[in-house]
């Protein structure tokens, strides 16, 4: 069975299956979450250096950091579930 994968920018990609929330890092709770995965060794940073544009966290607790804006990825996600929904529409 084929996964669909969600690109979060410069070549990077996560399963979309295993993504539980793309957030906006903008607030103090969202910093903490940042720095909590960090301490834990939770942190995956796939910004190459450029500012932290979106937070996505995955059912396996892990914090990802990307530099794409939170609402590209989350329309970006939006347009995979629906691909999906339509294939698995035709398959039926």
């Amino acid at each position: 069975m084929e996964q669909a994968l969600l690109n979060i920018g410069f070549g990077n990609t996560v399963v979309a299956d295993r993504v539980v929330a793309i957030l906006s890092p903008n607030s103090s709770p969202m910093k903490r979450v940042k720095d909590e995965a960090r301490d834990d060794r939770r942190l995956i940073d796939v910004t190459h250096g450029r500012k932290t544009r979106a937070i996505i966290v995955t059912d396996s607790n892990h914090v990802i950091l990307s530099a794409i804006q939170a609402e590209t990825v989350s329309s970006r996600f939006e347009s995979l579930i629906q691909a999906e929904a339509e294939e698995g529409a035709k398959g039926k």
